[in-house]
């Protein structure tokens, strides 16, 4: 994560470009835009004490005119919508996608690790489940989100929050993976908690760092996890966001903060934004 304390210098010099390598911050423009506009990489859940922005990253906020992110999260009806969306279709249920000893190592890990019946969560999708792994995946006991940091520097300078997304589309995507293989998915997680953590701990390392070549590495790596749903998860979205943002960003310049796993490969947004026109350039983020 960007570290960094605010300086007195004039917005020019806290945006300054030519960290393509190493920085999480990157500045768009050229083909006809008026101003930058900024694109920011996050990681869901970090440790709340690694949660510093980078007096450039806070200048990127405010020098834009809205702010987007994946889902509009300042709006209530989004989170009335999770709740409603994440279960699964037909009626379909947890223990339905296993067999009784495969169910057996989920309730147990749910009971034992997580302190929590998995009864509760009978009919959600089991790739929200594996969300509620990643507290246990963590160095430390407080964890907090990005987008909210985020979210408190846009509404204390009067940015407007907006969604690339609605929780009904990423409800979809989901729907679109065939529960069973979700369900084998939650499983393998479990059972290789160990792997698991360390897949985490590499993610957060090459995150914190800033490098956007670990975090391709080790997305692209078999040993963790499957690529098979990449073009379902990543590659759509990036494709649609792309042409969501050619419309927004004619209208001036905005700040737009997506998992950091959408910035990076051929079909991540630097690329795709580059392959449309836009000069779009690493900002030093420390």
């Amino acid at each position: 994560m960007s570290i960094g304390h605010a300086s007195a210098q004039t917005n020019g010099n806290l945006l300054k470009t030519g960290a393509d390598a190493n920085t999480l911050l990157w500045e768009i423009s050229g083909n006809g835009l008026q101003g930058s506009s900024y694109l920011f990489g996050t990681f869901h859940l970090l440790c709340k004490e690694d949660i510093q922005f980078s007096a450039a990253l806070k200048q990127a906020v405010i020098s834009s005119q809205e702010v987007y992110l994946e889902l509009d999260m300042d709006d209530p009806s989004t989170i009335m919508g999770a709740l409603m969306l994440m279960n699964m279709k037909n009626g379909k249920k947890l223990k339905d996608l296993y067999t009784a000893e495969q169910y057996k190592r989920v309730s147990d890990f749910f009971k034992d690790s997580l302190k929590t019946p998995i009864g509760l969560f009978q009919q959600m999708k089991p790739e929200f489940l594996i969300a509620l792994l990643y507290p246990k995946m963590m160095p430390c006991n407080t964890t907090a989100s990005i987008e909210e940091a985020i979210m408190q520097i846009a509404k204390a300078n009067g940015k407007e929050i907006k969604g690339l997304e609605t929780m009904a589309f990423q409800a979809s995507v989901f729907d679109s993976i065939p529960y069973e293989k979700q369900a084998a998915e939650l499983l393998e997680t479990i059972d290789s908690m160990d792997n698991s953590k360390k897949y985490f701990s590499l993610m957060l390392t090459a995150y914190k760092e800033q490098r956007l070549d670990k975090i391709e590495n080790i997305i692209n790596n078999p040993e963790f996890g499957s690529t098979e749903n990449q073009d379902l998860l990543l590659d759509n979205r990036n494709k649609n966001w792309v042409g969501q943002l050619k419309e927004i960003m004619k209208k001036g310049p905005v700040f737009t903060a997506v998992g950091a796993g959408h910035l990076v490969g051929k079909a991540g947004l630097i690329a795709l934004l580059r392959a449309e026109g836009y000069t779009v350039k690493g900002v030093e983020n420390k």
